[in-house]
């Protein structure tokens, strides 16, 4: 099966979802950072993706998977589940196409992740305890219902979708060096690897994860899945478990994975905002953590780290910024 969805997804693939989804979504901006560029002795851009519509990559991938669904698949509707983000993206697709959309969130999700969802006109569920109870009984209630089921990690015009942040990158860099991306179920890392190792197959790809959600980390480290704890964390849009078959994208696509502490993450979150004016949820801000924070070093140059989302609590927002 794994050979078969290896197979499956091409470059062309992405290049297809870029043409399908272009007017829906937003062409982030690549910027330069003079800070991480002195720490790699090199340029490293940030990719702004939460700067994205709904805050998050997610939107791509949500918006051609709703894109390329046949008229009796939208008419009995999508469900969903997610930490938030790709809620959210789910959320605004389905109402651009007029689809009917449930969204489970764990009662953890960010507060403001459970009202944009809400806002956008999905049903929303937010009773589960952490994010795989919320994925099964989304899984669950698809299949009840008979209606399509939106996996946030996986599935190939989802993974297509989330490709173009890599296309996006590679047309203003075509000498990318280097793309350092945020990882938790690997979807995000499953597209942008399927263009970047297809036309730029020199370029190394590596993943960041908070210690409190490294199953990808723990799991490439045994070579099998192993399931970890569900911790409270900053970065809560990582959390949860890795299966087979992204335990399969990450042997596949990374040149390395590392791991920093929460406390990296909320010091990136602030250096993020006073250096860039960027406001960066702990997902978005984990990729530039470890660079910032020195856990992920002596790799080439040109780089290009994508801030993955911006969806944070303001309260929580607030403190991180505020800290001396």
């Amino acid at each position: 099966m794994l050979a078969t969805l290896r197979a499956a997804l091409r470059a062309t693939d992405v290049v297809a979802a870029a043409d399908r989804i272009r007017p829906f979504v937003r062409r982030t901006e690549l910027v330069l950072s003079d800070r991480l560029s002195e720490i790699a002795h090199g340029d490293v851009y940030l990719k702004l993706e939460n700067q994205q519509i709904t805050g998050s990559f997610k939107l791509r991938g949500a918006m051609n998977v709703l894109a390329t669904l046949t008229p009796d698949e939208r008419k009995r509707g999508v469900v969903a589940s997610s930490a938030g983000n790709h809620g959210l993206g789910v959320a605004f697709a389905a109402k651009h196409f007029g689809v009917p959309a449930t969204i489970f969130v764990p009662s953890t999700a960010a507060q403001v992740k459970r009202d944009g969802i809400a806002a956008l006109g999905a049903e929303l569920d937010s009773t589960q305890p952490h994010y795989d109870a919320a994925m099964e009984a989304a899984i669950d209630l698809a299949a009840k219902r008979g209606a399509t089921f939106i996996n946030p990690c996986a599935g190939n015009a989802l993974l297509a979708g989330q490709g173009t942040i890599a296309l996006e990158i590679l047309g203003e860099l075509p000498e990318l060096a280097t793309l350092i991306v945020a990882v938790g179920g690997g979807g995000l890392l499953g597209g942008c690897a399927s263009l970047v190792k297809a036309v730029a197959p020199d370029t190394r790809i590596y993943g960041a994860q908070s210690e409190n959600t490294a199953a990808m980390s723990v799991s490439m480290a045994a070579g099998r899945v192993v399931e970890i704890e569900n911790r409270p964390t900053i970065a809560e849009g990582l959390a949860g478990q890795v299966d087979a078959y992204a335990l399969d994208i990450g042997q596949r696509t990374l040149d390395g994975i590392v791991t920093v502490s929460e406390q990296d993450i909320a010091d990136a979150i602030g250096w993020l905002w006073v250096a860039h004016q960027q406001r960066v949820e702990g997902a978005g801000a984990c990729a530039a953590a470890a660079v910032l924070a020195g856990v992920l070093r002596d790799f080439p140059t040109p780089a290009a780290i994508v801030v993955s989302g911006g969806n944070i609590d303001p309260a929580r927002f607030e403190r991180l910024v505020a800290r001396p």
